[in-house]
């Protein structure tokens, strides 16, 4: 079932993006929309998450928002707003529902439209951990801010302050899977769309017990930022070896599916060649993706037959339907199941048993799954799911998403804005029945502190297992 991985900026990605934004930019000439335009997108918005949503007061209850929506409206009184504007007044809705699945994304064009244009950004990139914001790459040119620094405010604000103003535009179940997701996107990138650009920072840091304040200037966000980092998720793909212990990093769920299960055979007969005992597979920094590229891995470590969730159910309306005629194939059963039930209907279905690898192409040693607060979507419903089947032992951290969730997604756009929203269609639970609203919580834990270069995580799984 496919789950779309979360969206990221990788370099390639920016570049696909700008010559995309280059050829279209003739369909794009409308930059502002009067506010009838915007309030009837916000009317739309209202009623199509309650119609399309699974169960939009799953965790929010409707009383509240109801309230989000009234403020919003109540909000927009200019004339005319440029699609930043309405992104921004419109994201609160979405997240009011704390569904990380359900949501309108960071607006990644208008981002890299203004990175092009010479926009400048916040200089320290930062990860959450134990209630603290800790410099995880500094790119401001200042070498007095090292590395786990802590930041305690920017301009005079402090951080949970300026956390309590991005988090309405993070669509997650809980802050800790916000926190993640602002780690994934870069606070650089979202400081930039909440408050805008800004020239200078005086940003007060806190280090070996004393705090001190440094003036920082903005950087570019092509030049000195953009081509100079790193996404946290790459979607790389490795093989390698530690010893009797072989490790693989599958990537992404998602892409070119025969390229993946190409790679997948290949490196378990690598495995089965060097006779390795353990076997480690790698989920962190996963953006998720399909069900059937994560089955297609979980057959060569499954000992019977498996399903990637417990119970599975879907909810159809006329937004599903309409996206179903048009961007589906109204053959396959899957689909034609939600034309089929009326609207909003909610009903189950079920997809068949997986079978394991024949046995001799199967690993039969002992298998390990890392995990983390970045490992997404579909990475965490399999490592839940190999975990309920006992197909291997989880080492990490606990995950930003649940196991148990709304999820199956597709997107619709605004009518008068274009503006793309993801819903959740359905609802997963995972193998073992529980519905606990947790995520992926490691056999063996392990903190990933800072999310950088140095392997915590592997490292102490390979001393454990020697």
């Amino acid at each position: 079932m496919k789950f779309l991985p979360l969206p990221c900026l990788s370099q390639n990605r920016i570049l696909v993006l700008v010559i995309t934004m280059i050829l279209t930019l003739p369909l794009q000439a409308q930059e502002l929309f009067s506010r009838k335009e915007v309030l009837e997108d916000l009317d739309y918005l209202y009623e199509s998450l309650q119609a399309a949503h699974y169960n939009a007061f799953a965790y929010t209850p409707k009383a509240e928002f109801d309230s989000v929506y009234t403020s919003i409206k109540n909000t927009i009184q200019k004339d005319s707003m440029n699609l930043l504007e309405i992104t921004n007044a419109f994201q609160p809705l979405t997240s009011a529902i704390n569904n990380g699945h359900t949501a309108i994304e960071f607006p990644i064009p208008l981002y890299v439209k203004y990175a092009y244009a010479g926009g400048k950004v916040f200089p320290l990139e930062l990860a959450f951990e134990n209630g603290r914001a800790l410099v995880r790459k500094n790119w401001s040119g200042n070498e007095s801010i090292t590395t786990d620094s802590e930041l305690i405010s920017i301009n005079g604000v402090p951080v949970d302050t300026l956390l309590s103003k991005i988090y309405p535009h993070i669509s997650a179940e809980r802050p800790y899977f916000k926190k993640a997701k602002l780690e994934l996107l870069t606070f650089p990138r979202y400081y930039w769309q909440v408050f805008g650009e800004q020239a200078e920072f005086a940003v007060e840091i806190r280090a070996n017990g004393s705090e001190k304040i440094y003036n920082l200037k903005a950087i570019k966000a092509l030049d000195d930022y953009e081509m100079k980092r790193v996404d946290i998720i790459t979607g790389s793909r490795e093989l390698n070896y530690f010893g009797e212990t072989a490790y693989l990093k599958p990537g992404n769920f998602s892409g070119d599916e025969a390229a993946y299960r190409k790679f997948i055979d290949s490196s378990f007969v690598a495995v089965k060649e060097k006779k390795s005992r353990n076997l480690v597979l790698d989920f962190r920094n996963n953006a998720g993706g399909d069900d059937s590229f994560s089955d297609y891995l979980v057959s060569y470590i499954a000992d019977k037959p498996f399903k990637w969730y417990g119970d599975f159910s879907l909810k159809t309306s006329k937004f599903l339907k309409e996206h179903v005629r048009k961007e589906r194939d109204t053959t396959n059963a899957f689909w034609r199941s939600a034309l089929k039930h009326e609207n909003g209907e909610i009903y189950d279905y079920d997809f068949e048993a997986h079978m394991p690898q024949p046995r001799e192409k199967r690993f039969e040693g002992k298998v390990y799954v890392l995990i983390n607060r970045q490992t997404h979507s579909q990475s965490a419903v399999a490592a839940a799911q190999i975990q309920d089947y006992g197909f291997a032992t989880l080492a990490g951290e606990e995950t930003g998403d649940y196991p148990s969730l709304y999820a199956s997604i597709y997107s619709y756009t605004l009518p008068n804005t274009g503006i793309p929203v993801n819903v959740s269609k359905g609802r997963i639970i995972r193998v073992n029945g529980s519905t606990k609203e947790e995520g992926v919580v490691p056999d063996i834990p392990v903190r990933d502190h800072l999310l950088d270069e140095e392997d915590e995580i592997l490292m102490h799984l390979l001393q454990e297992i020697r």
